[in-house]
């Protein structure tokens, strides 16, 4: 059986030398340059980690500005065979509240500028019906559940390019789509973590309601760092106690 080695995007607060055995940096290149970060590789609970941060140590890339592919890349040349990856979204439904977590099933790809694919030399038709990993979902969701936080089983979430956030004729316009989240980080990667081969699941936790809701005021990145901060805690309680669980197939 192949030995489980979990990648973690977006990680803040998880390389605390508390919670992560062994923790080292380590810098690597890509045939597509280098990732956002360095890699902080080492162990939680026993089991082999390797956490990078999607937008920059310190947060400076812009979503269109992710080397998407030198991040996918870096983390299938370490090994990883599972991805958890945690993103903020906006909520387009009112069941869906500020901190709640919704475990993604399915993506609508509305960026405009994104390399979407590894295969630009050779023509490969990657199926997609499915894009999200059901095992890790299902270990999310049973372990949410026993943690007794917040949390949809399943959600479509619509990634736009950003770095602007929606009008209010194109957040209703999402929702008409069918999309429960919107964020500006999935597409692509979702699609490259696929092609790669690796079990890859969003962790999405919804910090505002875009602006279609009355009400409500509309998104601003102080509401979301906000809401993020407030919640950070459960995001780490909910990886620590699901990546123990994570088992290779």
């Amino acid at each position: 059986m192949k030995k489980v080695k979990v990648g973690i995007i977006g990680g803040s607060g998880l390389d605390d030398p508390k919670i992560i055995k062994g923790a080292k940096e380590k810098n690597v290149k890509t045939p597509y340059g280098k990732p956002s970060s360095p890699l902080t590789v080492g162990k939680i609970d026993g089991v082999d980690v390797v956490i990078l941060a999607r937008h920059g140590k310190k947060h400076s890339i812009y979503p269109t500005a992710v080397n998407y592919r030198a991040n996918l890349s870096a983390l299938k040349k370490e090994g990883c065979t599972h991805i958890l990856a945690t993103t903020a979204v906006g909520s387009l439904r009112a069941g869906i509240k500020p901190a709640d977590f919704v475990f993604i099933d399915q993506f609508i790809d509305f960026t405009k500028h994104r390399t979407l694919t590894f295969h630009e030399k050779k023509v490969v038709h990657t199926p997609m019906a499915e894009p999200f990993c059901e095992e890790l979902r299902s270990l999310l969701i049973k372990t949410a559940k026993a943690l007794k936080l917040r949390h949809h089983k399943k959600g479509t979430v619509v990634t736009i390019e950003g770095p602007r956030f929606s009008t209010k004729a194109e957040s209703h316009m999402f929702r008409g789509f069918g999309a429960d989240v919107i964020n500006m980080s999935t597409v692509p990667e979702v699609i490259l973590a696929r092609e790669l081969g690796i079990c890859y699941q969003s962790i999405a936790m919804s910090t505002d309601y875009d602006c279609w809701k009355e009400g409500e005021e509309p998104v601003t990145w102080d509401m979301i760092v906000s809401i993020m901060y407030q919640n950070a805690e459960n995001v780490k309680k909910l990886i620590l106690n699901t990546i123990p669980k994570i088992k290779c197939s």
